[in-house]
């Protein structure tokens, strides 16, 4: 555990490090917040899916293109406008009651506005810490980013409850905007000069790698958005509150598996990156997924989902790692913005479908859909090992934008 001490040696980093996962929060609670609230707005799962979709259209265009204006007009600027106009947005939908096709619309906007933090942070991580820590830093990135995925839906789920999904939501848009502030006010955010993309939008998508990335992150996080879905739905008849929704129950079976993601991420993910390495790291993510499927009793499915999580924050891990080792530093925004995109995606797109799954099948649909997505994910890492790299030996240090030139003698 050494290596994540040394870390702390390096100015700022723990601040970027837990001002970004501020920032970034409400993305772990929306999917949920907006699944329960459209339900209860609208009367069934089905709308709520389709508001999910067309936030995930919105944020499918919005990443690429506000990562790149990052590098043109600055990180604060681009952050600063998306975080204020992406919580309006939010405030909107949880205060007023309008049909579904306008909220499906300011749902799209909220996607559109979401802001860029996740591309904005892993471009500056590798100027924070010496090339021989970045993997460290990225395992620590991704075991703390459980707090997100894992207890937002957690503290989604009990503020909706509660105090109602519109507090949920307005709860979310607090965190943006706070979160937001403390990560734009950081010094690093203003130190980091971002390149300004030498190449057309779109480019960095030749790079094998970034690709692989974007999709491998888009299915592994929608198979999360589907069992969560898929446990809230599984104790939501025994959850009081408003509209029956969660229980204590959902709340803890989460908890347990952000705490085998912690473990397993801590543990594993700082290990050094061989071409395999994802494919059995996603394996035993499906594992504990599959065996969901036995029976829904809270104490089992706590048991199985940590042994899964396990395997989470190390997918992770290794998601970073492989796109910072294969890119230019010019680049990187722009592919962290494509990754980013495919991840938050993912969650609209795993909440969409756990949501219809659950109208047609139950609690147990929503968990199939979760195994059929880390499924895919797992297919995919073995299918492109080929252009895996090996950083046995390496860090995982952008490629620089100017290479020497090799003079005659």
């Amino acid at each position: 555990m050494g290596i994540y001490r040394d870390l702390g040696r390096s100015p700022g980093v723990f601040r970027v490090l837990f001002a970004q996962l501020t920032a970034r929060f409400p993305f772990g609670m929306l999917s949920i917040i907006l699944l329960l609230h459209i339900q209860l707005a609208y009367g069934d799962y089905t709308s709520a899916g389709i508001i999910l979709a067309s936030q995930s259209v919105g944020q499918a265009i919005a990443g690429p293109l506000t990562s790149r204006m990052m590098g043109r007009w600055g990180m604060r600027p681009v952050l600063t406008i998306t975080s204020l106009l992406c919580a309006s947005l939010l405030v909107t939908i949880a205060l007023v009651h309008l049909p579904l096709a306008v909220v499906a619309g300011i749902a799209f906007l909220v996607g559109i506005s979401t802001p860029p933090v996740t591309p904005a942070v892993r471009t500056i991580y590798p100027k924070l810490v010496p090339g021989r820590q970045l993997s460290a830093l990225f395992s620590l990135d991704a075991s703390a980013q459980e707090i997100i995925w894992v207890f937002g839906p957690v503290v989604a789920v009990f503020v909706s409850s509660q105090f109602g999904t519109s507090a949920g939501l307005l709860v979310a848009a607090a965190f943006m905007v706070g979160g937001g502030a403390w990560f734009i006010m950081s010094p690093a955010v203003a130190q980091v000069r971002i390149p300004r993309a030498r190449r057309s939008l779109g480019a960095v998508l030749r790079r094998p790698t970034v690709v692989i990335s974007t999709i491998v992150g888009f299915l592994f996080v929608a198979s999360f958005a589907a069992i969560e879905a898929g446990i809230v739905a599984a104790f939501a008849d025994q959850g009081g509150g408003h509209g029956g929704h969660g229980s204590i129950e959902s709340g803890i079976v989460l908890a347990v598996f952000a705490g085998g993601s912690l473990i397993g991420g801590l543990l594993v993910g700082h290990r050094q990156l061989r071409p395999w390495s994802m494919l059995l790291r996603a394996l035993v993510v499906l594992a504990g997924t599959a065996l969901c499927l036995v029976r829904l009793d809270m104490w089992w499915l706590a048991l199985v989902l940590f042994l899964g999580g396990l395997g989470t924050a190390p997918v992770f891990a290794a998601l970073s790692n492989i796109v910072s080792s294969t890119v230019k530093f010019s680049e990187t925004a722009e592919a962290y913005g494509w990754v980013g995109t495919g991840q938050l995606v993912g969650v609209a797109a795993g909440s969409a479908v756990a949501g219809i799954a659950i109208d047609a099948a139950g609690p147990r649909g929503a968990i199939l859909v979760s195994v059929g997505f880390l499924l895919v994910t797992v297919i995919s890492a073995a299918v492109t090992i080929r252009w895996l790299p090996d950083l046995r030996g390496k860090d995982a240090t952008p490629l620089p934008d100017t290479e020497p030139l090799q003079l005659p003698d």
